[in-house]
């Protein structure tokens, strides 16, 4: 009998601490908050008549959410999750990056880096929590500009 409660002990004290791991594992960039900075986004593209591709990654770079406004580029299907994933792997704004990667510039040539992924002008924003990366949003569609002020947009709704 004493050697049945260890064991229910035991066993009760391995559950609670899968529990509180999986609890710390919850992701913080969640699909719920991906689809409400993507509404913002997609609001401030429909104000300034302009069709995005929008798209929220996790801290790991791995796509949360992609929306595609209609009447969007196909092409900017690929370079809003490139700019979602630069701004989490390189913990910066895609716009200073733009500056950084000229010719002479210290960081010249890093978009021929990471299986070519990195997206070096302006749209792609880091996602911060306490200090910390923990995801990106990446939009494009319009110009360098418009790009930028959408995504702003769709950061402020974090």
């Amino acid at each position: 009998m004493k050697r049945k409660v260890i064991w229910m002990l035991v066993f009760c004290m391995v559950m609670v601490m899968g529990f509180a791991a999986v609890a710390q594992a919850a992701p913080i960039v969640n699909l719920d908050k991906a689809k409400k900075m993507i509404s913002a986004a997609e609001q401030k593209a429909l104000e300034i008549a302009c069709p995005m591709v929008i798209t929220v990654v996790d801290e790991g770079g791995n796509m949360v959410a992609q929306h595609r406004m209609d009447g969007a580029l196909l092409a900017s299907v690929d370079i809003s999750r490139g700019k979602a994933y630069t701004a989490v792997a390189l913990k910066m704004s895609t716009e200073k990056l733009a500056s950084l990667t000229q010719p002479g510039q210290m960081l010249f040539g890093i978009n021929t880096t990471d299986g070519g992924r990195l997206v070096i002008f302006g749209g792609g924003l880091p996602i911060i929590e306490n200090g910390q990366v923990v995801g990106g949003i990446g939009v494009s569609g319009g110009s360098v500009e418009q790009d930028v002020t959408v995504v702003t947009a769709g950061l402020a709704a974090w």
